[in-house]
């Protein structure tokens, strides 16, 4: 028995030896990195908070461009099934009958410095037979499918703001 426990224990040993014979200093970017707020080291430097000018101009510069209000918005619509595609011109506030849809629009807004680069409209459908809301919030022309409406039949999305 005792045979088996000292093969056993240099067997033990020997799998164990490559991790104790490692003595390296862990690189820069592998040490824990330690708030200095926190830190024992007197000479720790703890960051400064950005001042308020500061703050202002991320925010701004956050904000992106500026934009307009259009008087309405132009948006299309698919039927996936039959492959007819349908033009509407919606005014603000104002709603369309598309197939089982019923598409509202509550304003679209444009780039104030080029209105044809892009247009965002807010809008709501709704499937009228199943009486549920499918779709709300804001769409975007130049990324239909990043905030897209998910229908297994419909398809609709923002052309263009109308600025007349």
């Amino acid at each position: 028995m005792t045979e088996f426990l000292t093969r056993a224990c240099l067997c033990l040993l020997l799998a164990a030896s490559p991790a104790l014979a490692q003595d390296e200093v862990p690189d820069e970017d592998q040490q824990l990195m330690v708030d200095p707020a926190f830190s024992d080291d007197p000479q720790a430097v703890v960051p400064a908070e950005p001042s308020a000018a500061e703050r202002q101009r991320a925010a701004e510069a956050a904000k992106g461009p500026e934009t307009a209000r259009g008087q309405g918005a132009q948006l299309r619509g698919l039927d996936k099934i039959t492959g007819q595609t349908r033009d509407f011109d919606l005014a603000n506030g104002q709603s369309v009958e598309f197939g089982r849809l019923q598409v509202s629009l509550a304003e679209c807004r444009s780039p104030a410095a080029d209105p044809s680069a892009d247009a965002y409209a807010e809008l709501t459908i709704t499937d009228r037979r199943a009486n549920k809301q499918v779709f709300s919030g804001w769409m975007i022309a130049s990324a239909p499918a990043l905030s897209a409406l998910d229908d297994s039949r419909y398809d609709v999305w923002v052309v263009a703001c109308d600025r007349a």
